[in-house]
């Protein structure tokens, strides 16, 4: 799956790494309090022009924002399902007890997880483990797991105020997979021998973001296919930039990162 990046997944990004790999995308985080408001700016964030599979990743607490805007949601083909963020670590967002705050927050979680049930959309969460270092340890993460019943569930495995210059901890993969939930892993995915073991403990999925901003053909790298050369791929990445007219600043973020490793976009 390719991991929803601020100013990074718009439509051209999210078409080129499903046609090279992605099974799964997914839109940039937005506010669903905007768009229950009709605000043109956050339903521009979710206009679409083609079929590629997309799973729209909104983010909120108010349960009558998230009813309103469902009342007036249409889906557009390729449309997949929603996306619940639990993980947007921003201060602007844990100030309003939305992102990865959530996490604590498991009876407020399962009401709005079944607000999309109920309406028969696809509802998944995408998590970290708490939004502190305290959050993990007491296991917050296992307690939401247990208490909310989302289609699968993304585990972004760091809690909200880690930085990236710390890795990954992947060693609390396989106690989300005992809880019986369907768990994608995410966060400094980018081996095949990463995959391989987070098959071998029964994870489902991988959600890949940073990495595949400096390589479109990740995806088809850890499925084991021939890939074209890079330069080939951002010249369809341009023209199909253009071609959907594109944020410029999508295009800039993209352009100048291909080819190079990064840290300064955050996966929400």
């Amino acid at each position: 799956m390719l991991a929803p990046l601020e100013d990074i997944t718009g439509n051209a990004f999210r078409t080129i790494c499903y046609r090279y790999g992605a099974d799964l995308t997914f839109t940039v985080m937005t506010r669903v309090e905007g768009l229950a408001k009709r605000n043109k700016s956050t339903w521009s964030r979710l206009e679409f022009h083609d079929d590629t599979p997309t799973v729209i990743q909104l983010v909120g607490a108010g349960e009558q924002y998230f009813k309103k805007f469902l009342s007036e949601f249409r889906p557009h083909p390729g449309f997949q399902g929603f996306n619940l963020n639990l993980g947007c670590p921003s201060p602007d967002i844990v100030a309003l007890g939305q992102g990865c705050v959530m996490s604590r927050r498991i009876s407020k979680t399962r009401k709005i997880v079944e607000i999309f049930k109920e309406r028969g959309f696809p509802i998944s969460v995408k998590m970290r483990l708490g939004l502190t270092a305290r959050d993990k340890t007491n296991k917050v993460y296992l307690n939401l797991l247990r208490g909310v019943e989302a289609d699968f569930f993304i585990v972004h495995a760091r809690y909200g105020l880690q930085g990236y210059t710390t890795p990954a901890d992947f060693s609390v993969y396989e106690e989300c997979v005992s809880t019986g939930r369907k768990i994608i892993a995410n966060g400094d995915i980018k081996t095949q021998e990463q995959i391989d073991d987070l098959k071998s403990i029964g994870v489902i999925g991988a959600m890949i973001g940073r990495a595949a901003i400096s390589d479109q053909l990740i995806f088809r790298r850890l499925q084991n296919q021939q890939v074209p050369l890079l330069q080939d791929v951002l010249n369809e990445y341009k023209a199909l930039a253009q071609s959907y007219q594109e944020p410029f600043k999508y295009q800039k973020n993209i352009l100048k990162r291909a080819g190079t490793k990064y840290l300064e976009f955050s996966e929400r």
